[in-house]
Order: structure tokens, then C-alpha cells, then sequence
């Protein structure tokens, strides 16, 4: 099976906020993916655009001010009901119930940390290649 999936080390945020229908986006402008074809002992790296959406989202007390400026993230884990996810979200993900996220920043003692009801990846534009992985 093909799998894909971001990793968070290393993939740059542009923008974190809390609308006021109460989703916290979280913006990518390149978000590191990685990608693994059955059959095949490379893998390949790509980055492409897009946000972390979480809905009815509450972002715990310390993780009150977002940061404005771009930031590379140093990793997290994502939490989706019973998995932890950590240092990579999975592509496609969308899914309901008990989930959040808590993210950590490159030069930075802030964390994110944030639940909501429900969280999905908007993917924008197309990836674009970067390099081969190959074992060693």
C-alpha cells in the first residue's frame, strides 16, 4: 500500500489562529512530506501548502498567544481519538471525537497545545518533489 504523511520536524507555519466560528487553523506554507510506494525500499520527500483544522477547538490556558510570525516546528504529536501520532500527521486525515494537537517550535519555549471535536488536513495546491530518500 502507498502511504504519505507530513512531518512535523522541520515543516514551516506561517499562521496559527482562532476564528470566530471557533476553528484554529493552523497554516503550512511548506509542510514536509513523506512519501513510501509499495514495493520499494526508498522513499521520497515532497512539501506542499495547506492548514490543520481542528473544529470547536479550545487551546489550553499557556497556549493562549498564538504566535503571529512564521515558525519551523521541532515536532508533536497529534492526537486522534485512541492513536498518538508522533512527529507526522497521516495523509488524507479527517476524523471526529478526541482529538488535538501539541506542537513544539524551532527557537521558541511555546507549545500549542489545543483539543477539539474534530480535525482534518486542507491540502492546497499540488506537492512538489524535493528528493529521494534511499536507505543506507
Amino acid at each position: 500500500m502507498d502511504s504519505a504523511s507530513i512531518e512535523l520536524p522541520g515543516s514551516e507555519i506561517t499562521a496559527i489562529w482562532l476564528g470566530d466560528d471557533g476553528a484554529l487553523r493552523i497554516v503550512f506554507s511548506k509542510a514536509l512530506i513523506i512519501k513510501t510506494m509499495t514495493g520499494s525500499n526508498e522513499r521520497t520527500r515532497w512539501w506542499q501548502t495547506g492548514a490543520l483544522v481542528l473544529e470547536k477547538a479550545t487551546v489550553e490556558e499557556d497556549s493562549q498567544d498564538l504566535p503571529c510570525e512564521p515558525m519551523v516546528c521541532a515536532g508533536g504529536d497529534i492526537e486522534d481519538n485512541v492513536f498518538t501520532y508522533r512527529d507526522m500527521i497521516p495523509l488524507p486525515l479527517a476524523s471526529r471525537g478526541r482529538v488535538g494537537c501539541d506542537l513544539g517550535f524551532h527557537d521558541s519555549t511555546y507549545r500549542l497545545r489545543a483539543r477539539g471535536s474534530s480535525i482534518r488536513l486542507e491540502m492546497v495546491e499540488v506537492a512538489k518533489y524535493i528528493e529521494h530518500i534511499r536507505p543506507n
